[in-house]
């Protein structure tokens, strides 16, 4: 007989899949990208797509830590906002509700990148 904890859990597992970005959120974060690779700022990215938290990394060479990550805690929607940008050392750079607003801390890098 199936315990009724583990019915339960396979349920709430099932309603909870793992959190992505999707299109219209990943439009602006590779437009970005693209101005940054063509700046000569960035090199390459990756994806991670987990139970709680999706995250769009930035690297200057393949084989290092990220950069920056852009993160997406669909959790946090209802307080500090669900998109932050975080540092390489894993300090929150800018936090928020809408994604644009939050990557306008990268995009003033390209600013000062391109002078």
């Amino acid at each position: 007989m199936v315990s009724q904890t583990n019915t339960s859990s396979n349920l709430r597992e099932m309603a909870n899949p793992q959190v992505a970005f999707h299109r219209t959120e990943l439009a602006p974060i590779l437009s970005l990208y693209g101005r940054m690779v063509a700046a000569g700022e960035w090199r390459d990215y990756g994806i991670s797509c987990l139970r709680e938290v999706a995250i769009f990394s930035i690297f200057r060479r393949t084989a290092e830590h990220p950069m920056y990550r852009i993160e997406k805690r669909p959790k946090l929607r209802d307080r500090q906002g669900m998109y932050a940008v975080v540092g390489m050392d894993g300090q929150i750079l800018r936090r928020g509700h809408e994604l644009k607003a939050v990557l306008r801390v990268l995009e003033r890098k390209l600013i000062k990148s391109v002078d």
